[in-house]
């Protein structure tokens, strides 16, 4: 076997050329209020939290949002539990502002019209950019969407029900983190999310509860931890009403979370450095002025 490597002199010499161009790496804005949040080719991302937490709501508030910002990103979302119809039932709540149970129920009427134009309006500007994969849900078939959808983010929802194509399930995760930083090497950027263990709370009792989540919560594997870029995990506080946006682990910097408040009626978490309420940032046409919207 021949040996694979690179000299240091080649390493400087490339390194030293990226750096003196003074351009920053690409990166996909998620979002006003979400900063801290580094989504971008060569990247993995790691998101954790308690069942019903909101994973998913974020993430899918991140893509859409993302695609909004960048009219050339194509995303590819591998949901395992939800079907295409209930994301975007709960896009289209979020950003219309109609409560979900009266979409989901088809409970729309006139009244509803305007709101409806406008999100519908938003997601048809993103929807030929958007793809979601169908069954199986395996990586190979992620590789191969991709490839025909031409997409440069691919979501993964979530890391332990996904299939590796062998019956142990840590082999599988493993199998996963290792695929999509082979992934990274080749410009995708990934955002996985990823249950989390039970922990002991402070009367002993097994919980979720958000003073026990760490690195070490994520279920199946450590490769989860060690494979990510950064990971952040979602720890609501009940007592203050908000949700903590907590990162666990930053490879490129300083970890730096964020507080979230989340509207469970519309799916919509909003930073509190928004110089906006929610209605009216949804009123800003695509591509508009304010702060990357």
């Amino acid at each position: 076997m021949s040996a694979s490597f690179v000299s240091a002199a080649d390493a400087i010499a490339t390194w030293r050329d990226d750096l003196l161009t003074g351009k920053k790496p690409p990166r996909w804005s998620v979002g006003n209020g979400f900063d801290t949040v580094e989504l971008g080719p060569g990247l993995v991302v790691l998101m954790g939290g308690a069942p019903g937490a909101g994973k998913t709501a974020l993430a899918m508030q991140w893509v859409v949002d993302a695609l909004r910002i960048d009219e050339t990103l194509r995303v590819l979302v591998a949901n395992v539990e939800s079907s295409p119809n209930v994301l975007l039932d709960r896009q289209l709540s979020r950003l219309s502002g109609i409560p979900l149970d009266v979409i989901r129920d088809r409970r729309l009427t006139e009244a509803h019209g305007e709101r409806l134009g406008d999100a519908f309006d938003i997601l048809e500007l993103v929807g030929d950019r958007l793809a979601f994969l169908e069954s199986p849900f395996s990586l190979p078939n992620v590789a191969a969407a991709a490839d025909a959808t031409d997409s440069k983010l691919i979501v993964i929802d979530y890391a332990q029900r996904f299939a590796a194509g062998e019956s142990d399930k840590r082999h599988d995760v493993n199998q996963l983190m290792d695929y999509l930083r082979r992934f990274a090497d080749e410009g995708y950027g990934s955002l996985v999310l990823a249950a989390v263990s039970r922990t002991k709370d402070k009367k002993g009792r097994s919980s979720y509860d958000s003073d026990g989540l760490n690195l070490a919560s994520f279920r199946e594997s450590s490769e989860l931890e060690f494979g990510c870029d950064s990971a952040f995990m979602l720890c609501p506080d009940k007592k203050r009403g908000v949700v903590n946006l907590a990162c666990l682990k930053n490879r490129h910097g300083e970890p730096a979370g964020v507080e979230l408040e989340f509207d469970g009626s519309v799916q919509r978490f909003t930073p509190p450095t928004w110089d906006c309420s929610p209605t009216e940032r949804w009123d800003l046409p695509a591509g508009g002025d304010r702060d990357g919207f």
